[in-house]
């Protein structure tokens, strides 16, 4: 017995002149990992139009059934996405979301994605709602926003890493 105590105390004493493990969130915070799955983003093409065609095969492989889509018809006129159609409501309920990934393998355009922000609080239940105009980027640099008008059958041709359909 008196040596299981002294094998206690000695472990005890050989921690306590080490280093603390303990980050001061939130004045530090610690780097994610390259896998970590945070907050959805809707991304765009370098050209401004949004990658999300509106198939809604994210909300199929959604198993928590935390995600919303909507698609509108595109035009030459009010063009969002490069396809036939865009996503005029998306909506990611983050309280049932259980950050699975399963959207983002889903996803034929690469449209949304689970970046590394982890910083996700609410104070009711309807701020805990992400719609379309929190979860999409800003416009790039040289891009223009949406919707876009375009010339008739030319709107492929502007996204280079799109294949030609002919």
């Amino acid at each position: 017995m008196i040596g299981e105590l002294l094998k206690g105390m000695a472990t005890t004493l050989k921690h306590m002149f080490q280093d603390p493990v303990t980050v001061q969130y939130p004045d530090i915070k610690r780097p994610v990992r390259r896998r970590f799955k945070g907050r959805h983003e809707l991304k765009r093409y370098d050209n401004g139009l949004e990658r999300c065609i509106g198939c809604s095969l994210c909300a199929a492989a959604c198993p928590a059934d935390a995600i919303f889509v909507e698609a509108s018809e595109n035009t030459d006129e009010e063009r969002f996405s490069p396809g036939e159609r865009y996503a005029s409501t998306y909506e990611i309920n983050m309280l049932r979301c259980i950050f699975c990934g399963y959207c983002e393998d889903a996803c034929p355009t690469q449209a949304i994605v689970l970046e590394n922000e982890y910083e996700l609080s609410f104070y009711d239940r309807a701020s805990a709602i992400y719609t379309k105009d929190m979860l999409i980027v800003d416009v790039p640099v040289n891009g223009r926003s949406t919707p876009q008008t375009v010339e008739p059958g030319t709107f492929d041709k502007s996204i280079p890493d799109m294949e030609d359909p002919d």
